[in-house]
């Protein structure tokens, strides 16, 4: 756990010296993971159940905290004498009343893929790119629940935005057409924010007291990175060997090498290999169909294994000085539903033995190599960090026209979903009993791997919640490796390149 550090600045050319090199000890932080996305194992998990229940458990958790905001928002509203009631049901909706409803946000895009649509044409027409966006004409925003389904319409309703799968109160009234005219909205909001330390100081920390600050440590910093995209191809990996050098502190001067020492636990989000899931595409379906070859499992001959091995190599020299959280993205090898199991320890044959528990459960004891879930909700040094790979960022980005990231990520946690396209547009779970991609508490920091470039900044809630939010670039294209400062939860940028001495 001990960091060199023999080679102060601007000694690099001085003689050797009969002096003792210090060493740096990193800093240690308190790590719990919460485990809040795990599925259950073997029998227990199944397919079978309907996603229409999911819809219908989702409504009835974020129903009593939309009710009470809109209450305090509509029940003083009145036009010409006539004030706002609120109306149960969607259907109950007559024209000409002023009220305010509650229900799930479902858009209608003609741009939005069709499962039903695809099946139909898997077997005449070769599967369109992906599409940016499925923002587009013609889109309707629907609000549903289980009485039925309104249409919204309104200007106001430009100011809000708004996927499938949100959950609102709208104010406004029945116009001739049958449609709903928004006249004002309200969402969920964040819920509680727990204060620091309170899963492990309990009452005192809920009254302001921290039971055992004098021995805690404090100026750590948590490093976030993403998109290592390891592919195995030739001078594929001379970013991530200096990104190892300067987190081991091998690297640079002494400056440098004190900070890494400050680096108390690294969180892969998401992509650390490049196209690692050996799923078929439509052309190879229909090519095996015709020649009548049938492949179970993956191709041995095709199977290239030098990606998992550099990663797991790469993983096993940090490991012994660093903790690490692994989570998983769209390209790792782990299920392509949400939210994405960890992934298997069998993939790390040299890291696996930093693995304390291969299924973890909630009385396990954390893990100095914690492979995550994808979203994942952890604790660290008090604070409740949230993080995803990129995937449920990515496809509310295909619902609205604009570009800022940012706000996507506000309005998430504002909708308090984690996940708020699922399962529309997004492959999960078919939960049943409740939603589990609802934030039941509000996070102190949200980040979102695999986004186009770092960006952040802080939001606050109606009752003084505070949440950094973090968009975590891709390390593959940038070399950005984000530090966040576990006293402030300030964040800063350490950038990795590569010079090119032909260039020029």
């Amino acid at each position: 756990m001990a960091i060199s550090n023999g080679v102060s600045d601007g000694a690099l050319l001085s003689k050797p010296s009969n002096e003792e090199p210090p060493t740096l000890e990193r800093t240690q932080c308190v790590y719990n993971p919460l485990h809040t996305y795990l599925l259950p194992r073997g029998e227990a998990k199944h397919y079978q159940q309907q996603y229409a229940d999911m819809y219908f458990a989702r409504l009835a958790q974020l129903k009593p905290a939309v009710e009470r905001i809109a209450s305090e928002a509509f029940s003083e509203f009145e036009i010409a004498g006539q004030a706002a009631k609120k109306v149960d049901r969607v259907l109950d909706v007559r024209q000409g009343n002023l009220c305010w409803v509650i229900g799930t946000v479902y858009m209608e895009m003609p741009l939005k893929p069709n499962v039903l649509e695809d099946i139909g044409k898997e077997h005449w027409i070769a599967a369109p790119p992906p599409r940016e966006k499925y923002a587009g004409e013609g889109e309707q925003v629907m609000l549903e629940d289980e009485s039925g389904r309104l249409r919204l319409t309104g200007s106001s309703l430009k100011d809000w935005l708004l996927v499938t799968g949100a959950i609102i109160s709208v104010l406004g009234t029945e116009n001739s057409d049958g449609d709903f005219e928004v006249l004002d909205m309200r969402v969920p909001d964040l819920p509680r924010q727990p204060q620091r330390w309170e899963r492990d100081d309990g009452e005192a920390a809920k009254k302001g007291k921290s039971v055992l600050n004098q021995t805690r440590s404090s100026g750590g910093k948590v490093a976030i990175v993403s998109g290592l995209n390891i592919s195995g191809e030739a001078g594929d990996t001379l970013s991530l060997d200096l990104l190892l050098e300067w987190l081991l502190g091998e690297a640079t001067g002494s400056a440098d090498q004190t900070e890494a020492a400050s680096v108390s636990r690294l969180i892969i989000a998401g992509n650390s290999l490049s196209h690692a899931q050996p799923i078929p595409s439509r052309e190879e379906v229909a090519a095996a169909k015709k020649t009548g070859k049938r492949t179970y499992g993956y191709d041995a001959s095709s199977y290239n294994a030098a990606p998992t091995d550099r990663l797991d190599t790469w993983l096993a020299s940090l490991l012994p000085s660093i903790p690490i959280t692994l989570l998983p993205g769209p390209t790792d090898p782990t299920s392509t539903s949400l939210p994405q199991q960890p992934i298997h320890a069998a993939m790390f044959s040299h890291s696996r033995a930093y693995i304390e528990n291969i299924q973890p459960s909630k009385t396990d004891p954390p893990n100095w190599f914690d492979t995550s879930t994808n979203p994942c909700e952890v604790d660290i040094d008090g604070w409740r960090f949230v993080g995803a790979g990129g995937q449920t960022l990515d496809d509310v980005y295909k619902y609205v026209n604009g570009e800022e990231r940012l706000d996507m990520m506000e309005a998430m946690l504002r909708w308090r979903l984690t996940a708020p396209t699922a399962p529309d547009t997004l492959w999960c779970y078919p939960f049943q009993n409740g939603d589990r991609f609802v934030m039941k508490e509000c996070p102190h920091v949200y980040f979102v791997g695999n986004q186009p470039r770092y960006e952040t900044a802080t939001i606050e809630g109606p009752q003084g919640q505070q949440v950094r939010l973090v968009a975590v670039p891709k390390f593959k294209e940038t070399g950005e490796v984000i530090l966040m400062d576990l006293e402030t939860l300030t964040p800063e940028v350490v950038k990795i390149e590569l010079f090119d001495s032909g260039a020029g």
